[in-house]
């Protein structure tokens, strides 16, 4: 079966509505809140602080930990075991890595940042969503950054490469799909997430993230602007 059409009337390479805030969780050091279609993802930044237990600190750089959740009721599929699991743990560790080359964590020696991501509602691209989240969050703590860190995913629908599948999309109608979580730093273009589930040939894979490079700047604007309009509506007031 060929698509040829998505099936909420997007353009291939166009993303769901996105809506971005920072300063959304009062008592963290930096917080920001993401919803791309109808996935939801609040990021919490706590720190730097001193790190426990002791034998964890490296005297040379702060350290990042990264804590996922969604929440059990989130998608639409079947429901997700409360607490830590594997899943979790996983997507707890690759997003820390999509975002740690953006921070420079030499200026927080003997630091931990820890960072909470809760996902209340999903829709697919949690990962992704949930790293633009952090970006928000860890700029709004302050925190020297070189750049943000910009994500989307990617893939195919049968042959159709597409720019951010929905939950529909993942599990099409007598179609294979292939979703690929992609993140960029995007002043440089370097790439800090790429993981793949399903097959796909060389030039296909290719073509599905040259097709990201518009969209993930979008997303850049956009997560810049959250933060700047936080700080730009507390001098107003």
């Amino acid at each position: 079966m060929k698509y040829d059409k998505r099936y909420d009337g997007r353009a291939f390479d166009e993303p769901r509505p996105i809506e971005a805030k920072a300063g959304v969780v009062k008592n963290a050091n930096g917080s920001g809140y993401f919803k791309i279609g109808n996935t939801i993802a609040y990021a919490a930044v706590y720190g730097p602080k001193e790190v426990y237990p002791k034998f964890l600190s490296n005297p040379k750089k702060g350290i990042v930990r990264v804590h996922y959740n969604m929440m059990a009721f989130s998608g639409p599929g079947e429901r997700n075991r409360p607490g830590p699991n594997r899943r979790a743990k996983e997507i707890g560790l690759v997003s820390q890595k999509a975002i740690i080359s953006v921070l420079e964590l030499d200026k927080y020696p003997n630091s931990v940042i820890d960072v909470y991501l809760e996902l209340p509602q999903t829709d697919a691209g949690s990962r992704c969503a949930g790293i633009c989240a952090a970006s928000i969050a860890l700029a709004d703590a302050g925190l020297t950054m070189k750049d943000m860190v910009s994500a989307v995913a990617v893939g195919l629908v049968g042959d159709t490469p597409v720019v951010d599948l929905s939950y529909k999309e993942e599990q099409p109608d007598g179609m294979e799909a292939v979703d690929i979580p992609l993140a960029i730093i995007p002043s440089t273009g370097e790439i800090t997430l790429l993981q793949m589930d399903g097959i796909v040939d060389k030039d296909m894979l290719m073509k599905a993230i040259e097709m990201s490079t518009k969209p993930l700047k979008k997303i850049a604007d956009i997560l810049r602007s959250a933060v700047q309009d936080k700080y730009q509506g507390e001098q107003n007031e």
